[in-house]
């Protein structure tokens, strides 16, 4: 296995039958016992360890070093503080430590040596002893660890080629191994099976469970049906959709064949103004319409609202999941960096690349359609239909984002699991495909509900107060995703986890009749837990931090005929007629012929319905309905000076005012860009020298405003470093600090003048003392209209002196040098 000398040696495949003989020679083969401080878990196994290692810390985590034990498992790769606790062997276990990461969720393995660097595989060859271990994450951490020089290099060497064989790129089949590497123990199972589930969160796996959503949202006029318990009319929708009451089960099976994939439209929040939200697939065209299938198309569509339907197309304005794909890919590739190569984007071009993978540009176009849904709903009297291709990626975005938006509910912790759990989990979004675990369908990935996570921190950023949810709850489902453990995100629908779980019940066919659906679930694979079981992956120093503290949410006001409004016919449009469907698209609405298909009057579709057609001519606009929103008079019980609690959230979507989740895309850039090994007290960081360099410049700078005679500051000499392991590329990198900073924080790469303080890499500075005038620079816009991105927040009201230079704008024209104060965008 280890071949050449002590500083040399080779990775070599291993047989199967010699990897068995090391893990049952390990001995350390334990049922959820102490093995050397580590807690592991039910059948772990210890394959490696090394003694006297450093971890480098995050931001969140305090920064700084930490020193402890390196070990290796065929499961995780975990690391134990010197200064920790010694576990409780009565505790329940926890899949990953505070210091931990999941083999499966490592990318790419990198060891730093003597003024090199090199990527690690099964079958690399090393001419050194590494002196720092880096490993690269799909969640885009990077974790570091520097082995001590009283570290034994035997165990270094030992180490770094058990984790070089244990972790295997993900592929086909390598999956339920991971699987039964963690959970396959029977202990494991059998802890798994007698865990109890939240009964405070809505699950929406059963009728009942329907039945109570809608009565929370006092949804009157609708019914559970339960016409596709044996997922016969639709494989992607869930055994129990909402449909209006009027509407028999045997008049519901005939209108199943006239959408893609049977996704016919269905209820999915009611707003409190009466309002209903409905989403839906695209129409299939070629089928014929009977009399009697029309009239059970507009009952469902129109629910219970009679004369007014907003259908939103959803493909036209939005990205497509290859556009999501290859955006993320972009993204990741800028924030994640590499020290294992030499290529780095400069500081002056990090945020116009940054500008160039339109990640912000999705975000923004989600946030404005769910903006222009959520002033839809808060008028009143009509149903909006979501409508996508498939209904299974940007409806669920939009609908998720509508119910976060306006109901208080979904901003709270299991308010928004259950959310997820119904506009995702249920609804048939393709987790297994979009994520792709098994490595087997690459054309299929991408990352839509990392895309709708962006979202909901952008709204969270806004508006901290309203949410009992924090940003480290979102975190904790971001890393979560990329761990193949759990049944909520290993399937495509509800069908499929039935399927595995051996639930699927009986189908009828006139030859076989009854008869029991095929399983292709193995009885000894392990029982995969849900995500939301966070006992199980987080400690609760960690599950404490996922809530705030909020107010508590008003209740409801009585319903007046399902509406809250006491005048629901005072702000009504008058433009419009009973039946009238009209399409939202680009912001204003428009009423197309071949909108609804049996409407269109093509050959072999019924042409008559007993609805009245709109005319094009008296369409409101949406800047009518907005005006009409504003004019709306307030529910019962709440006066001018009070908030409606229902109100949505609308974020603001300016360039400014969009950033980047730098806790989450950024947390990885200081290891993998900026120099890895600790420093003393003589040998300050370069960072620290560069923000003290900054900070001299702030004072001179507030001198010479004042008239005060500059102070000369001495020029400290550049020590020279005794350490040669450097990251090469460092210098070409850029410098993220996540710390907190002054509303006037911006550092320049040398001495420009005072108008140029926001023209800076993404290096920032610390707080001013207290003794240093506040001061008003804004971010400089860049003549580009309203998607310029701000890392760091959004910019102070008051906007400073611009640049003395311009640029030009988007159009052919120029703008003027000027002094005066600019505008924001």
């Amino acid at each position: 296995m280890l071949t050449g000398s002590k500083t040399t040696f080779k990775v070599r495949q291993m047989l199967p039958d010699i990897k068995e003989r090391m893990l049952s020679q390990s001995g350390v083969n334990v049922r959820g016992r102490d093995v050397f401080g580590l807690r592991c878990l039910p059948g772990e196994c210890v394959l490696q360890r090394a003694v006297m290692v450093r971890k480098k810390l995050t931001a969140r985590e305090g920064r700084g070093w930490v020193s402890g034990t390196l070990f290796c498992t065929h499961f995780r790769v975990a690391f134990v503080p010197q200064d920790s606790p010694k576990p409780d062997d009565n505790a329940d276990p926890v899949l990953l430590g505070d210091h931990d990461v999941a083999l499966a969720s490592i990318e790419k393995v990198v060891v730093v040596g003597p003024n090199r660097t090199k990527l690690v595989t099964p079958n690399s060859s090393l001419k050194f002893t590494p002196e720092e271990l880096v490993l690269y994450c799909r969640d885009l951490r990077v974790i570091c660890f520097l082995f001590d020089r009283l570290t034994p290099d035997a165990q270094v060497i030992e180490i770094t080629y058990t984790i070089a064989k244990t972790y295997q790129p993900p592929k086909p089949g390598s999956v339920l191994s991971f699987q039964n590497a963690a959970l396959g123990s029977v202990e494991m199972k059998q802890f798994l099976s007698n865990r109890r589930r939240d009964t405070h969160m809505n699950w929406f796996e059963s009728a009942s469970d329907w039945e109570q959503e809608l009565d929370r949202c006092r949804a009157t006029g609708w019914r559970v049906s339960s016409v596709n318990d044996r997922f016969e009319m639709s494989t992607s929708l869930p055994r129990s959709i909402v449909v209006p009451q009027k509407v028999l089960d045997t008049e519901l099976k005939k209108s199943f064949a006239h959408f893609h994939e049977g996704r016919i439209p269905r209820w999915c929040w009611r707003h409190p103004r009466g309002s209903d939200l409905l989403r839906m697939a695209s129409f299939q065209n070629n089928i014929y319409h009977e009399k009697d299938d029309i009239r059970n198309l507009e009952m469902i569509l129109f629910g219970c609202q009679s004369s007014l339907c907003v259908v939103v197309e959803l493909d036209e304005e939005l990205p497509s999941p290859a556009d999501i794909q290859l955006s993320h890919s972009r993204l990741r590739a800028l924030c994640l960096g590499d020290i294992s190569t030499s290529v780095s984007v400069p500081d002056d071009k990090w945020l116009s690349t940054l500008e160039s993978t339109h990640w912000l540009d999705y975000t923004r176009a989600c946030l404005r359609k769910a903006s222009e849904v959520s002033c839809l709903l808060r008028g009143g009297h009509l149903t909006v239909a979501l409508q996508e291709a498939d209904d299974r990626d940007l409806g669920c975005v939009v609908s998720s984002l509508v119910q976060v938006m306006c109901d208080p509910h979904c901003r709270t912790q299991r308010g928004f699991q259950g959310l997820v759990q119904k506009e995702w989990v249920m609804a048939g979004h393709r987790f297994s495909s979009r994520i792709n675990y098994h490595r087997d369908n690459d054309k299929e990935e991408a990352p839509v509900f990392l895309l709708f996570l962006h979202c909901v921190w952008q709204l969270s950023s806004q508006y901290s107060s309203c949410f009992q949810l924090t940003e480290d709850f979102l975190l904790a489902l971001h890393d979560s995703i990329h761990l193949p453990l759990f049944s909520s995100f290993l399937a495509n629908c509800q069908r499929e986890r039935c399927k595995r779980s051996q639930n699927l019940g009986q189908s009828y066919t006139p030859v076989n009749g009854w008869r029991d659906l095929d399983s292709s679930s193995d009885p000894s694979d392990p029982p995969l837990p849900s995500v939301w079981d966070w006992s199980l992956q987080y400690s609760k120093h960690r599950r404490d931090r996922f809530t705030q503290p909020v107010p508590p949410i008003a209740p409801l006001q009585p319903l007046l005929n399902g509406n809250l409004n006491t005048h629901p016919d005072t702000h009504r449009p008058t433009d419009t007629v009973p039946g009238s469907v009209f399409l939202l698209s680009r912001g204003s609405f428009s009423c197309p012929v071949n909108l609804l298909p049996w409407r269109a009057g093509s050959s072999g579709v019924y042409k008559k319905s007993h609805r009245r057609v709109a005319s094009s001519e008296n369409v409101p606009g949406l800047e009518r309905l907005l005006k009409d929103w504003a004019m709306a008079e307030l529910p019962q019980g709440l006066t001018s000076t009070s908030v409606d609690p229902y109100e949505p959230l609308l974020p603001l979507l300016m360039g400014p005012c969009m950033s980047l989740w730098k806790d989450c895309y950024l947390r990885g850039a200081l290891h993998a860009q900026a120099f890895s090994h600790p420093v003393s007290a003589n040998h300050p960081h370069p960072v620290e020298r560069l923000a003290r360099e900054v900070q001299q410049l702030k004072d001179e700078l507030a001198r010479a405003s004042s008239g005060a005679e500059p102070i000369p500051t001495p020029k400290m000499a550049e020590p020279r470093r005794a350490d040669t392991n450097l990251n090469q590329n460092a210098n070409n990198g850029t410098f993220l600090f996540p710390a907190s900073r002054p509303q006037s924080a911006t550092a320049p790469r040398a001495a420009p003048p005072p108008t140029c303080a926001n023209r800076q890499s993404s290096r920032g500075p610390p707080p001013p003392p207290a003794s240093a005038p506040p001061t008003g620079h804004g971010h400089r816009d860049h003549g580009g209209g309203n998607k310029h991105t701000f890392l760091f927040g959004h910019p102070p009201v008051a906007e400073a002196r611009p640049d003395q230079r311009y640029y030009p704008a988007p159009n052919t024209a120029k703008l003027p040098k000027s002094n005066g104060s600019s505008v924001a965008s």
